[in-house]
């Protein structure tokens, strides 16, 4: 061989294989394998952009590497100045990781295409820094995770190479249930029992965290993922070591939580996504998306005396939400941003999945810089997110800021009033005064609506009666504002003598340790304490169903009456069937609020106008007489100090002396245990090849159900309690567990046997294949028996036929719930036809293999006049399925007719494509490392 090539081969081998300083480093997780080394390093000379962007920005002394979005300009992307934050962000990441294999040229220039119509086809692949977890959605993710291994292992690979490849936390905060309340030692009772219910799945957790690189585990009994996201782990502006070069660039996440969005408060760009997704981002895959229209929401004027956040944050939903901003970015500006703090803006973001959205976005100024001092954060991060935000034109001057968006909608803080949302959904907003208003069309059918039902106990009790009033999860525990208001009418209601109704279910749940130190200090807590909001727990309690049981008179009086009764809570969701099983009507509001409701103990009451109770002397009380001024909680946060967060989270990796006794076995695969209820391996991978097996039509299917309008992951995949005689109930039954040991679906989420059985069997379910019955059921056709639908599904599976449901507008709203995608696959469902799906859950019904069809030309179900006893016919697959094509329906009718369907495929990308084609996304990521 001549030597001067051989020298050439010798010096391109090297430089393939060390993957030289002067590419693009590759961040947030994805390291490429030889073959892509080899296509990058060919390559290497089409790269336009990331070569010629980086630059050097020092700070305190300190050289930090990044890539110039100003430099960008010079380079020939020009007027990218006028890109909403959020773009700049998406901007800066795919300059980061051009390679001109994932991210190329065109893809950056889409960036600067956008601002012509302000709206994109462009698909881009984007890359998180970071992934965040809570337990009910990462159990599920951890387990897919071990049965990849355990597929990777039996396909003759190396099972280690299933590896989160970017950092990935998981919070412990969704499996504590108010067992206990008003106690003093409520909150020790509590967590005695979530420990004793959900060891196997500790257990669980902790052999992942010693099994997996760049996985970290925050023990149960900490806080709320939000809230340590938010006061922990965020940084703003991330900073990495790579080829020798210290790079700064924005921080950016997603979370299993469609609450991930709160952390928008504090300008780091981040949303929920299903656990498929987010385990497919943990593997190195980057997440697929079309350029995001940006909605600019113009913030002014200053909210007025007596007004909450919570009352905020609700207009903003409802006025986002008939906006219609699905799937779309909210990007929040103007003036009013100097009125609100962090935690304002926070509370903001964590409804963005209410309101519809991928993100509400808050840009970095000065609110951010003294958010990250108070909350412990060191001087060299708060000077880098000063510094870069400012040379990166990610700062915030409501005097010098012109973005484009694609629209802007005016928010005027002094018009927001006191607010609920109820009694379904949280866009639903209501005035307060408005309250009994909207609690009467609950009782059309009611006979006698002021009657007094006797209960065992010393009380009676009415429609309309507050059962359950609790001050939890992520959406207001961020916001010292209305916790210190609600102590605050704590200490003034107590003073007059008033105390909470006996019947009412009262409990407090911050998601973080930091708002006991701050309201003890206070001496609030001991106000809360005596109207009976006792600290239940750290995490996700009433919002998520982990409501617990109710005393057992009242339980007992509702069930036997029938009656009408109602939750008030300052969570974010209050979906049917979501908040107790026992209670039909819930409503949000804001901590104080809840805690006025438990001293009335009913809603049909207007606090604008009717007296609250009666004082020590017999005198009427008002709302007004005991609400707190905001001069009162201002001097009050003041007191909150840098050493309350420090205490916090000094240890938060530790955990209680049982958390680190466990055992954990040293192996890199996981040992499935046949009689654990908890663990199971689910059948995902079973009889899974090499190769894809070719897309076919579909043939004959039969419809499982009919749904209507704004069904949620709640109504697919339940996450409450459940009963012995559901699907559910029977099998773990079948297992010798007593119905006390039933625990939630939430927590059962690691055993496929149980939420296949919970699929579609949320108890306000209706399917309008059988109109006369509420629940998870359905007709079979074949026999025209009303059965479950999981009974039902597995006849059907048992003759081989496919399963289609049928759907109204907003299918699949709500919570990134993987496992509402995740069950209707086990069932044998191959397609959802809906009218409009949701963002989230489009996407994991195609990470699970499931194609989403909305129809066209204006018809729905109704106007196709579809019954259930249909055959369907789904052609135009195969290889002629392409990214947003139309595909044809031919519908069979019961009398013989027949009539094509036109539907439009919801599979929006080519590597969305990739996933459907390979059976779905964790099937495809296999055998990619597969090769």
């Amino acid at each position: 061989m001549d030597e001067s090539k051989k020298t050439r081969d010798i010096i391109d081998q090297a430089s393939i294989e060390s993957f030289p300083a002067s590419d693009p480093p590759s961040f947030a997780g994805h390291e490429p394998d030889g073959n892509e080394r080899k296509e990058h390093h060919t390559k290497k000379l089409q790269l336009e952009y990331s070569n010629k962007v980086e630059a050097v920005l020092e700070v305190n002394g300190k050289k930090y590497h990044y890539f110039s979005l100003k430099k960008a300009t010079d380079a020939g992307l020009k007027d990218i100045h006028k890109l909403p934050f959020t773009l700049k962000i998406l901007l800066e990441n795919l300059l980061r990781h051009e390679d001109g294999i994932t991210v190329n040229a065109d893809d950056i220039r889409g960036l600067m295409e956008w601002l012509k119509n302000k709206t994109s086809d462009q698909e881009i692949a984007y890359r998180p820094a970071r992934v965040l977890m809570q337990d009910f959605t990462g159990v599920p993710a951890v387990v897919d995770l071990a049965a990849m291994r355990a597929a990777v292992k039996k396909l003759g690979g190396n099972p280690e190479k299933i590896n989160p490849h970017s950092a990935v936390d998981l919070v412990i905060d969704h499996s504590i249930i108010v067992d206990q309340f008003i106690a003093k030692d409520a909150f020790e009772i509590n967590a005695k029992m979530e420990m004793e219910r959900n060891y196997e799945r500790y257990e669980f957790l902790r052999w992942g965290q010693h099994a997996f690189q760049n996985f970290r585990v925050v023990p149960p009994d900490t806080g709320i993922c939000h809230q340590v996201n938010l006061e922990y782990l965020a940084k703003t502006i991330w900073s990495q070591d790579k080829n020798g070069k210290k790079y700064a660039f924005p921080d950016t996440l997603v979370g299993t939580d469609s609450h991930t969005t709160m952390i928008n408060g504090l300008g780091v760009l981040g949303w929920g996504v299903g656990g498929i997704e987010a385990e497919a981002a943990m593997l190195g895959q980057p997440i697929s998306m079309l350029i995001p229209e940006v909605i600019g929401v113009k913030v002014t004027g200053q909210l007025k005396e007596g007004v909450t956040a919570t009352d905020l944050v609700l207009v903003v939903t409802h006025l986002l939400r008939k906006k219609g901003v699905v799937g779309k970015f909210v990007e929040f500006f103007g003036p009013g941003l100097l009125d609100l703090s962090i935690a304002d803006r926070a509370t903001i973001g964590n409804m963005s999945p209410e309101y519809g959205a991928t993100c509400g976005f808050f840009p970095i100024d000065d609110a951010t810089l003294e958010y990250l001092r108070l909350s412990g954060r060191d001087n060299e991060t708060i000077s880098l997110v000063e510094a870069y935000a400012k040379a990166q034109d990610l700062w915030h001057d409501p005097k010098a800021y012109h973005a484009v968006f694609t629209d802007i909608v005016e928010l005027d803080l002094s018009a927001v009033k006191p607010s609920l949302a109820g009694p379904k959904r949280p866009q639903d907003h209501v005035l307060l005064k408005n309250l009994p208003d909207a609690f009467q069309p609950l009782m059309e059918k009611v006979a006698d609506k002021d009657k007094a039902f006797a209960t065992s106990e010393n009380f009676s009790m009415h429609h309309g009666d507050v059962v359950i009033a609790a001050i939890t999860s992520c959406t207001n525990t961020s916001n010292p504002s209305v916790l210190i208001a609600a102590g605050l009418l704590a200490k003034n209601a107590s003073e007059k003598g008033l105390t909470r109704k006996p019947w009412v279910k009262t409990s407090f749940a911050p998601g973080s340790q930091v708002v006991t130190k701050y309201l003890e200090k206070l001496g609030l807590q001991k106000s809360l304490d005596a109207l009976g909001f006792t600290l239940v727990g750290y995490g996700c309690t009433t919002c998520i169903g982990n409501s617990g049981p109710l005393p057992p008179a009242v339980s007992k009086t509702i069930n036997d009456n029938d009656l009408i009764v109602s939750a008030v809570l300052s969570g974010n969701r209050n979906f049917e069937g979501r908040i107790h099983p026992e209670v039909k009507a819930n409503w949000l509001a804001s901590p104080p609020l809840v805690v006025a409701f438990a001293l009335t103990g009913t809603v049909n009451i207007n606090l604008e106008k009717d007296p609250i109770g009666l004082d020590k002397k017999g005198e009427p009380v008002y709302l007004k007489d005991i609400w707190p001024k905001n001069s009162e909680i201002d001097e009050r946060i003041k007191k909150i100090t840098q050493e309350m967060f420090h205490e916090t989270y000094a240890k938060i990796f530790d955990g209680s002396d049982e958390w680190r006794s466990m055992k954990i076995p040293n192996s890199k695969t996981y040992e499935w245990q046949p009689t654990s209820t908890y663990i199971q391996e689910p059948p995902f991978f079973e009889g899974m090849g090499l190769h894809p097996e070719k897309v076919s039509d579909i043939h004959a299917a039969r419809v499982l159900a009919i749904l209507g309008d704004s069904i949620t992951t709640d109504h697919i995949s339940p996450a409450g309690s459940f009963k012995a005689n559901s699907p559910a109930g029977k099998y773990l039954l079948s297992k010798n567990i007593a119905e006390k040991d039933f625990n939630s679906y939430g927590s059962r989420r690691g055993n496929h046997e149980v939420m296949m059985r919970g699929t579609f069997a949320n108890i306000r379910l209706r399917n309008e294949m059988v109109p006369e019955v509420e629940g998870g059921f359905t007709k079979n056709v074949l026999t025209g028996e009303v059965l479950s639908i999981f009974d039902a599904a597995m006849q059907y599976k048992k003759k081989k036929i496919p399963l289609i449901v049928i759907a109204g507008k907003e299918y699949g709203s709500g919570s990134s719930r993987d496992w509402a995608a995740k069950g209707p696959k086990l069932l044998g469902v191959v397609a959802v036809i809906a009218e409009s799906f949701e963002r989230i859950h489009r996407s994991n019904l195609i990470g699970m293999g499931i194609l989403p069809l909305e129809f066209t030309n204006h018809e729905t179900r109704k106007t196709l006049k579809l019954t259930g006893l249909e055959k369907i016919d789904i052609l135009n697959l195969g290889s002629q399925i392409k990214p947003r094509t139309k595909i044809e329906a031919l519908v069979h009718r019961e009398d013989g007719s027949k009539s094509i369907v036109i539907l439009q495929s919801r599979i929006d990308t080519l590597t969305e494509m990739e996933y459907y084609k390979n059976g779905g996304i964790l099937q495809h990521v296999i055998r990619g490392m597969l090769g």
